[in-house]
């Protein structure tokens, strides 16, 4: 005897790829600000990127799913208006 919630579909939550999608700019902002700061101790060569290119780039990757966590904050606004 199966239980309901045991042969429920487990998809992918909203919050949880907005929440790790914000993780990975972070990340990705972090990363490549230390392999900047740190590139002069490894090659005499510039890096390439400039950092308001790898702030930009993290903010894009972070732009993408933003409309997903609005959507988030919407719904709450709208239950909240009609009562539920």
């Amino acid at each position: 005897m199966s239980d309901s919630n045991e042969t429920e579909k487990k998809g992918l939550n909203a919050k949880d790829v907005t929440l790790k999608t914000m993780i990975i700019a972070a990340l990705w902002i972090g990363v490549l600000s230390l392999i900047k700061a740190f590139w002069g101790l490894l090659s005499s060569a510039s890096f390439g990127l400039d950092m308001k290119e790898i702030v930009m780039s993290g903010a894009v990757i972070a732009g993408v799913f933003s409309p997903v966590f609005v959507s988030i904050i919407l719904d709450k606004v709208r239950d909240i208006k009609v009562g539920k």
